[in-house]
């Protein structure tokens, strides 16, 4: 029969998960299995799949907190209201993640990915959400917003550095994809619009479909898992319904270690749950 965690055994989860999540920070990679032994040791007669489950349900409170989460740990959501206050109530009280998240975030770019030969291996189905794996955009109406200060996720969304080596990944692979089917001549028309035109045009990449119909790529990269929101600009959105037939956003994620990606095509009003999390203030 299944029993409630206790508050003791959330806060050994945390506290663990905490720590594997520092080692990622770190450019260290935790030995789950390890961890997980260790840990189950000191919980009441919880199952390695109990165990893991739970580790997702942290992904997932983190994601809403603003934190990256663990690879390997796929965000679930519908997790109780306390695992949300325990794993704030930690997060307030370890500077040192906060810091190592913060270097983590604004790392510049260092590796220069260029997709493989087998380029088709490197673009999976977009990930979806069911009704057990919600995230944060989906909250339980009695559960209050916590604010801690930064926002990780954000913050990673304004690399400069990170973003134009994304881009820089997805010409690339557009290239290769247009130069195998034969269309040697779009291939070369390829245009880094973000680089040649500047960031205002609602798009990063312009590439072809087959036909020579242009398609518009708007690419967001994060370092971390597939499940990590992205941000969007008004300008973005807007752009994406008015040319919908056109527009496609690429999702490059894992970069630098293993950068693949998904594709949402159409308005982003359509293919994504957009939330307003800033707001212009005009006095009255």
């Amino acid at each position: 029969m299944y029993e409630d965690w206790s508050r003791k055994e959330v806060d050994l989860i945390i506290a663990d998960y905490l720590a594997m999540l520092a080692d990622e920070l770190a450019g260290r990679t935790p030995i789950k299995a390890e961890h997980s032994g260790r840990l189950r040791r000191h919980l009441n007669n919880r199952s390695k799949q109990a165990v893991d489950y739970k580790h997702c349900n942290i992904s997932a409170v983190l994601i809403r907190l603003g934190y990256p989460y663990i690879n390997g740990y796929k965000p679930r959501g519908n997790y109780q209201r306390m695992l949300l206050e325990a794993v704030a109530f930690h997060l307030s009280r370890s500077p040192q993640l906060s810091a190592a998240a913060a270097t983590a975030v604004s790392a510049p770019a260092t590796a220069h990915a260029t997709p493989s030969a087998d380029w088709r291996s490197l673009i999976f189905e977009p990930p979806t959400r069911t009704a057990s794996s919600r995230t944060t955009r989906e909250r339980p109406a009695d559960t209050p917003t916590l604010v801690l200060g930064a926002n990780y996720l954000e913050q990673e969304s304004r690399n400069a550095s990170l973003g134009a080596a994304g881009e820089r990944f997805v010409v690339q692979l557009e290239h290769r994809r247009l130069w195998e089917a034969g269309h040697r001549t779009l291939a070369n028309r390829i245009e880094h619009v973000a680089h040649t035109r500047g960031d205002g045009l609602g798009y990063d990449v312009l590439s072809f479909e087959a036909t020579g119909r242009e398609r518009l790529i708007e690419v967001k990269t994060t370092r971390y898992g597939e499940m990590t929101p992205f941000f969007a600009t008004r300008n973005e959105v807007e752009v994406s319904e008015r040319s919908a037939e056109r527009y496609h956003l690429y999702r490059v994620f894992g970069f630098e270690k293993k950068p693949r990606l998904f594709i949402l095509p159409g308005s982003l009003r359509q293919t994504v749950v957009l939330d307003a999390v800033t707001y212009r203030a005009s006095l009255p």
